[in-house]
């Protein structure tokens, strides 16, 4: 694994002596890593949606308070875009299987190999740059869309619907010049190049 200087792993667990020993394996081939007892104190932390640094969070399944599980179950709900490591002891294997199911990236088990957490730490990063890509550019998108006025929006509905310039100035009662430079500010505003183009940005919001 190389050095990832934006990279951020996320660790909760209620063990200091696996907090500790986790913290530094990360450290030592260039991953940056925070951690926290308790899920509570880990949500009281959790930054702002899209403010959130390439990374994977290592989550303990049995701890005091809240559940691993139960802490997995809330951040779904919030659209938690990093992937969720598991770590689960011999006896938890088949709620670490509900955690899969439930959205979880992998689980592993303790006590396991060092390289093992590395690998599966690894493979989630790759998953995380391609998610947080996503949303970055699924918000600039919703943000172009935003910027639109009403009749802009009611044209790119017609666009959608694969209305020609004549049949959508029937419908809103307007010339079909000035649908067409509706249609215009619309594809400028949406940046982009053909109504396809604008079809799959309007389709990455879904």
């Amino acid at each position: 694994m190389s050095p990832t200087d934006d990279a951020l792993i996320l660790i909760v667990d209620d063990d200091e002596a696996m907090r500790n020993s986790m913290c530094f394996l990360f450290a030592s081939v260039g991953l940056q890593a925070r951690a926290w007892d308790a899920a509570d104190a880990f949500l009281a932390d959790l930054p702002a949606p899209g403010t959130m640094r390439p990374g994977a969070l290592v989550l303990d399944v049995r701890m005091p308070g809240m559940s691993g599980l139960e802490l997995q179950c809330l951040l779904a709900a919030r659209d938690f875009p990093l992937p969720i490591v598991i770590v689960t002891g011999h006896g938890d294997v088949q709620m670490a299987v509900e955690a899969l199911k439930a959205g979880a990236f992998d689980f592993i088990e303790k006590p396991f190999k060092e390289q093992h957490l590395l690998d599966l730490v690894e493979a989630a990063l790759r998953v995380s740059r391609a998610r947080l890509t996503q949303d970055a550019q699924r918000r600039e998108i919703a943000a172009r869309l935003e910027r639109l006025a009403r009749r802009e929006r009611e044209v790119l509905e017609g666009i959608l619907a694969g209305k020609a310039n004549k049949v959508m100035a029937q419908d809103l009662d307007l010339s079909i010049k000035t649908i067409e430079g509706y249609r215009a500010a619309v594809m400028a505003k949406m940046q982009a190049g053909s109504v396809a183009e604008l079809v799959r940005l309007i389709a990455t919001l879904d």
